[in-house]
């Protein structure tokens, strides 16, 4: 049997009606945490960055401005809970009467599809984000697990993977149950990317389990090598940065090829400082390090972002940042620069090493 929903949806746009948000598809809804005021905590950088910055990414300049200033009475809105009934998971879209949610990039094309045969009730806990960059399944999925398990039958369409993020599933104790193309006779998501004080009391929950009966001596901090990983930011002086930091600083080198979940995590949770070339690689230290540590970026200036900041702000971190010279194909960062950068963190934050 053929669902015409994606006509449906299509032909509600055509006429004008708009494309529905999903969540105004719900059948009931509730507040898992009321709006709070919080405060959001400015990152740290030298004065001159602004001047390096060529393009940004995720955000306008503005944006970026505004990130970085932080606010000590931010409103944040509430984290929501949301039913639906009657719902079709097919190609990695999510489908119900009149709405979509993309989870994954589609890989068929078509009007219409086959409805799936399994019925079931779960719920969801993934992202499209989620499902791109592996920073943000640790840091934003593996936080929304924990309510999909309050509510009911955690479930998602990631496959069984190995590496760290294997790993990472028996430390949080997650064993959802993994669908292909199902029809949801109930289906619960959750609006759950505001850093109220709900969401960051599952952040140190989540730390607490990564960290579990692990001796942790003090580490001043830990470089985590980025290298050729993930999409192209290449730091040219990457190793040099490094070695630096070990003989100037008392740093440990890390690296995602190299190290398992385990000791990524024993290293980051030990340290005060986590450096590295903005990108998902950073992750491993967020979910381990201490609140009132620091988390120090590496920047292309034509990429600039503080997509991570928002992560930061969660676990109850400082957020610095370096702007380097040239692209995220290759691209350089001064010695001097980083330097003055840990200084200045010192100066604002005297726990962290200077």
């Amino acid at each position: 049997m053929h669902s015409l929903r994606p006509i449906h949806n299509r032909l509600h746009r055509l006429f004008g009606r708009g494309h529905a948000d999903f969540f105004d598809t719900a059948a009931e809804r509730w507040e898992i945490c009321p709006a709070e005021t919080v405060e959001i905590m400015p990152g740290i950088w030298l004065p001159d960055q602004i001047e390096h910055i060529s393009r940004t990414e995720f955000g306008a300049l503005p944006d970026i401005l505004a990130q970085m200033q932080g606010n000590p009475a931010e409103r944040t809105p509430p984290t929501m809970g949301y039913r639906f009934r009657d719902v079709d998971f097919v190609d990695g879209v999510l489908h119900a009467r009149g709405a979509e949610r993309h989870l994954r990039q589609r890989k068929r094309s078509g009007l219409t599809y086959s409805r799936p045969r399994e019925s079931l009730s779960g719920a969801l806990y993934e992202s499209w984000i989620g499902n791109r960059w592996f920073g943000n399944w640790l840091l934003n999925d593996c936080l929304a697990y924990r309510l999909a398990e309050a509510a009911g039958m955690p479930v998602t369409s990631a496959p069984v993977r190995g590496g760290h993020i294997a790993r990472y599933e028996e430390l949080l104790g997650m064993a959802p149950r993994r669908i292909g193309e199902v029809h949801f006779d109930e289906l619960v998501l959750f609006d759950d990317l505001h850093n109220n004080s709900h969401r960051r009391a599952r952040a140190q929950e989540n730390r607490a389990r990564i960290l579990k009966d692990r001796p942790l001596e003090p580490l001043p901090g830990v470089f985590i090598f980025r290298g050729a990983s993930g999409d192209a930011r290449i730091l040219e002086n990457e190793a040099k940065i490094a070695e630096r930091l070990e003989a100037e600083y008392g740093f440990r080198t890390l690296y995602i090829d190299r190290h398992d979940a385990d000791q990524l995590a024993e290293a980051a949770g030990a340290a005060r400082l986590v450096v590295g070339v903005e990108g998902s690689q950073l992750a491993h230290g967020v979910i381990a390090m201490a609140p009132g540590g620091t988390v120090l970026t590496l920047q292309p200036a034509d990429r600039v972002t503080t997509s991570l900041k928002l992560l930061t702000d969660c676990w109850q971190q400082h957020y610095a940042m370096v702007v380097g010279s040239g692209t995220a194909r290759g691209y350089r960062v001064e010695w001097d620069q980083i330097r003055r950068t840990l200084d200045l963190i010192a100066a604002q934050n005297p726990q962290n090493p200077s």
